[in-house]
């Protein structure tokens, strides 16, 4: 088994790579990004319902089903991080958009799951997918015996050719059982699933140098080889209304999934077809490489 450990304050990853990506080929170069098999798509709540009423995004949540599906038509595997319950759970009880207690939005988020879950599996069957729904929290990657559990669920679904769709588990979820957000999450997900690729479907098309809201000369960043304390700075700031994670949380899980030796992609969520366009092996939003350190190490279990 592997294990890893990060600390946030001290920015210290470490990893013991016993057994990990075993018999899998690692590709870390932004010109290899089309040829990867295995792809944790992760999208957040700001991008998969609507800004005014919190509703779902039903146009965007058809093309997200359509292009994930014909991505595993063209024989790859894919993995779908997707937030969203407690905006759908608030706003199928017709409630208002505002800041709640965290049993409040507990209980919106048994409610609004189960509205989640039942538009992607009634959408991914239109193309012959079945979907598997797995809820976690952090303690799942913390304890040796439950991540080899879950790491065992991830491949007998990819095996059975079923689409996981993965969320915090927030009705559960306590300060110390936590990811904070879906986007470290995505990160331990692409990890535990030994992806060849992390892609984060977010509100922005990538990371600029100053916040392009406040700033209409900055320049978006294309490749990020290194995290460094420059590219945190730009990255301070808080995400939308209607999400969790700006684009600090971002940084951190392609700075997690780099230490695996896993790149991670950050693009525009507004029309998730933008998926063909990374299989087509375009250029495109903010690609952090997988950490320099780490890639011999990985490559000797291929």
């Amino acid at each position: 088994m592997y294990s890893f450990h990060y600390n946030i304050l001290s920015r210290e990853i470490e990893y013991d790579f016993v057994n990990f990506f075993q018999k899998r080929r690692i590709l870390l170069a932004m010109d290899n990004v089309q040829k990867c098999r295995r792809i944790t798509v992760k999208i957040g709540s700001s991008t998969l319902t609507h800004a005014k009423t919190g509703r779902l995004n039903i146009r965007r949540m058809e093309t997200l089903v359509r292009t994930l599906s014909d991505i595993k038509n063209s024989g790859r595997e894919v993995v779908l991080v997707s937030s969203g319950a407690v905006t759908a759970g608030t706003a199928k009880l017709g409630m208002e958009i505002c800041p709640r207690p965290v049993e409040e939005k507990q209980a919106l988020a048994a409610v609004g799951q189960t509205e989640l879950m039942r538009m992607y599996e009634r959408l991914f069957a239109m193309y012959g997918y079945q979907v598997g729904q797995i809820l976690m929290t952090r303690d799942v990657v913390d304890d040796e015996k439950r991540l080899r559990l879950i790491k065992n669920t991830f491949s007998r679904l990819l095996d059975f050719g079923c689409i996981p769709i993965v969320n915090e588990n927030d009705s559960i979820s306590s300060e110390g059982l936590q990811f904070k957000g879906n986007d470290t999450l995505s990160a331990y997900v692409a990890i535990v699933c030994e992806s060849d690729l992390l892609v984060n479907l977010s509100d922005v098309d990538g990371m600029y140098d100053s916040d392009p809201r406040k700033n209409p000369n900055a320049k978006r960043i294309s490749r990020v080889d290194k995290i460094t304390d420059e590219i945190r700075r730009s990255a301070g700031g808080a995400g939308s209304a209607l999400g969790t994670g700006g684009m600090e949380t971002k940084v951190q899980a392609a700075e997690i999934a780099g230490a695996a030796g896993i790149p991670m992609l950050l693009l525009s969520g507004k029309d998730p077809s933008i998926l063909y366009s990374i299989i087509d092996g375009e250029k495109i939003g903010t690609y952090f490489a997988a950490q320099e350190k780490h890639r011999k190490s990985a490559q000797t279990f291929t």
